[in-house]
């Protein structure tokens, strides 16, 4: 079946790709790693992760911020917001569109930004430090002295620091993005539902060209409490990289990862006129929700059926027209098994024929970017006609019964792949790319 649009609406293609994970920097240097079947997995190293129930994660080593921002800029922006805009660099970079820090080419408003992340804290270091003076003698909290002084208290641009949507505002001033920008709050699920958007937006004129990704520090100290307290991350620490074993009969939870993955998504003549590298065409975007009570996936995983039927019906594809899948993968028994079965719900007998494969048991989950993560991952497949394994996958749970890519990288030509992305409260996007014609 054609994946060419009858309803007016324009081509979209994936023209640039910044990622920044624990296996590298750009999408060279990760797609060698990922097919060499490469983990970044290791012992949390920036702080002590001792009092933490799992001690494993995708940090990255020796990241230079100072490369990618103005010294203005890191003073108002935490870590995840770093490498966001360092991806950004990394994508227009790699998309060869002309851009310039001090201001001398502007991407203009034509140009839109389309950003997910999972951000709610600025930097704690200082505040931490600072909040010890309203302490009362017996360790109670003085609430009215921090009211008397907060001004003196609170680090001067704390809660600047904190905004969510902080990446937007910098990287569209880095670049001079005019047109189109929206923020997404989630997990996995936020930096598909940017890319989705984004792709919408070009589809119907709103925009030429568009930046959209997903992004996350969930290595961190903050955000690592909070995910060892929901019970979706192993504690098998003593595993070190094979902790974390996606689809198999002994996985028992996931492992964060810090970076970013950012497409450029621009209008298909356009990049064609201009020369441009192809890596794929972006052709359907799909969504839907457990309506459960999280961080408890629906064990039927209702939500990502839809999304995944939605997304073919938007790339007027059937369900045996895909060749590849970019999993979920989150490695827990209830959300593999979900998983699993809301793919053989929507696909049918077709789901038989459909490698699958997921890269978070090498990067770890980059949460708010994991989805985003998945849409590279399944571009980079199509352009190079690899498909990367599944890590760890050594003995696949029956009830997780898929064509799965595993024991080393497989040689495809695939002429349409899916990337798959499930939130923690239930959401769900799938979306659709082919092979460029």
């Amino acid at each position: 079946m054609t994946n060419s649009r009858t309803d007016g609406g324009r081509q979209v293609v994936v023209s640039g790709i910044g990622l920044l994970t624990t296996l590298g920097e750009g999408p060279e240097a990760n797609w060698k790693a990922l097919v060499a079947g490469e983990s970044g997995i290791g012992t949390i190293r920036a702080y002590d992760p001792a009092p933490l129930q799992t001690r494993l994660g995708g940090e990255i080593a020796e990241f230079d911020a100072t490369r990618f921002a103005t010294k203005r800029q890191l003073r108002t922006i935490n870590r995840g917001d770093r490498l966001a805009q360092a991806a950004a660099r990394l994508a227009l970079d790699d998309a060869g569109l002309p851009h310039n820090q001090a201001g001398g080419d502007e991407l203009g408003h034509r140009a839109g930004l389309y950003l997910g992340g999972n951000k709610s804290l600025g930097r704690m270091e200082q505040l931490i430090d600072e909040l010890k003076v309203i302490r009362r003698p017996d360790g109670s909290a003085d609430l009215a002295h921090l009211a008397r002084h907060g001004a003196t208290i609170m680090p001067p641009l704390f809660f600047v620091e904190g905004l969510p949507a902080g990446a937007v505002f910098n990287i569209s001033q880095t670049y001079g993005i005019r047109g189109s920008s929206s923020f997404f709050a989630g997990y996995a699920d936020a930096g598909a539902t940017a890319i989705g958007r984004a792709m919408r937006a070009v589809r119907r004129g709103d925009a030429d060209v568009a930046l959209a990704g997903g992004y996350d520090d969930a290595t961190s100290w903050w955000s690592m409490t909070l995910l060892d307290s929901l019970g979706i991350l192993t504690t098998e620490n003593e595993r070190g990289q094979a902790a974390y074993r996606p689809y198999d009969r002994d996985r028992s939870g996931g492992l964060p990862g810090e970076g970013a993955a950012l497409l450029v998504l621009e209008e298909k003549q356009a990049a064609l006129r201009r020369g441009a590298r192809i890596y794929a065409e972006l052709t359907g975007y799909g969504a839907g929700h457990d309506a459960r009570t999280p961080p408890a996936a629906d064990p039927e995983g209702r939500g990502l059926a839809r999304a995944v039927r939605r997304s073919l019906q938007d790339a007027r594809l059937n369900a045996g027209d895909l060749g590849y899948i970019a999993s979920d993968g989150a490695g827990t028994r209830l959300g593999d098994a979900g998983e699993s079965i809301a793919l053989r719900a929507a696909l049918g007998d077709d789901v038989r024929s459909v490698p699958v494969s997921t890269p978070k048991p090498q990067t770890g989950h980059l949460v708010g970017g994991g989805g985003a993560l998945n849409a590279a991952v399944a571009a980079l497949a199509l352009h190079h006609g690899v498909l990367p394994a599944t890590l760890n996958l050594d003995h696949p749970d029956p009830v997780c019964a898929l064509d799965h890519v595993r024991g080393g990288a497989r040689e495809a030509r695939p002429a349409h792949a899916m990337a798959l992305a499930r939130g923690i409260e239930g959401q769900a996007v799938a979306l659709t790319l082919a092979r460029p014609s």
